[in-house]
């Protein structure tokens, strides 16, 4: 396998931070917007997130929340092995809110589709925005497009993009794993 870095240590942070400050022109004081984690490794980017707005923002009540779509997915029945879903955390309302989805990496669309279904149990709300670290174009399967991009890799089926954070993986770090041919 061959490794190309495409984000890290500083230029990672940088990106977050971006980020906040585009979801502040957006919502400013959060008082009508929410985040949502998608499991397993959205809740990393939304609790990411979440901190650092906190930081910009000390005054504002950010809400966020983590929840689980195992059940949601399309595929979910398709594979014969057992299933073991995370948790879902939302302690709070989402109806006519501003719920900003996030997840760490956007491919086929799959994901986001299911997570929206799953909202549904929570509220109405009055917009859903997705915010995604990585936008793999090119390989969607669903016509789904994130609201706030960190960086966008032109990748092929063959490749994975793999992103790390310090929190479980001891550094922050998103790579595009090729075959060697």
């Amino acid at each position: 396998m061959q490794n190309l870095i495409l984000l890290e240590g500083q230029k990672f942070q940088i990106t977050i931070q971006r980020l906040c400050h585009q979801l502040i022109e957006n919502h400013n004081d959060f008082s009508n917007s929410v985040i949502i984690g998608i499991q397993p490794r959205g809740i990393f980017l939304a609790k990411r997130i979440s901190e650092e707005l906190r930081k910009i923002l000390p005054n504002a009540k950010i809400q966020q929340g983590d929840m689980d779509i195992t059940f949601f997915r399309d595929d979910f029945r398709r594979n014969n092995s057992i299933l073991f879903p995370s948790k879902t955390q939302i302690d709070f309302i989402i109806e006519d809110k501003k719920v900003i989805l996030m997840d760490d990496v956007l491919w086929t669309g799959r994901t986001i589709r299911a997570a929206m279904d799953a909202l549904q149990a929570f509220g109405r709300p009055q917009k859903v925005e997705l915010l995604t670290l990585v936008d793999r174009r090119f390989s969607r399967h669903l016509p789904i497009e994130a609201d706030y991009i960190g960086i966008q890799v032109d990748s092929i089926n063959s490749q994975k993009v793999i992103v790390s954070w310090k929190e479980t993986d001891q550094q922050d770090q998103v790579v595009l794993l090729s075959e060697k041919n």
